[in-house]
């Protein structure tokens, strides 16, 4: 993938978690504070943050539970680590970090 490929597929990404996020209901703020970088942040003040990665072509997410780096394997972003999809992946950590069951899918 080039990388003019790869900043269209992020940034619709970005659009589809920030449209997941809004549709959540969860109680939490979420911004694009860079063209790169989403900051959500739980009602406890702790902060989510998923940014791409373009040297990398990767997504990446940082937690309280952990970082992860999300590939595109051609039809979904995987994770580089684990057999987990980031929407997927993005639902558990944002429920475990909120507390409250989140569903981005």
């Amino acid at each position: 993938m080039n990388d003019k490929e790869f900043n269209a597929l992020a940034e619709a990404t970005f659009q589809q978690i920030e449209g997941a996020l809004e549709r959540s209901g969860a109680d939490l703020d979420f911004a694009m504070v860079s063209d790169s970088v989403l900051e959500i942040e739980c009602s406890d003040g702790s902060k989510i943050i998923v940014n791409r990665h373009d040297a990398a072509q990767e997504i990446w997410v940082a937690a309280r539970s952990g970082g992860f780096h999300y590939h595109w394997d051609g039809s979904r972003w995987q994770d580089t680590r684990h057999d987990e999809e980031l929407m997927a992946a993005l639902s558990r950590i944002v429920s475990q970090q909120t507390g409250e069951i989140v569903s981005l899918l």
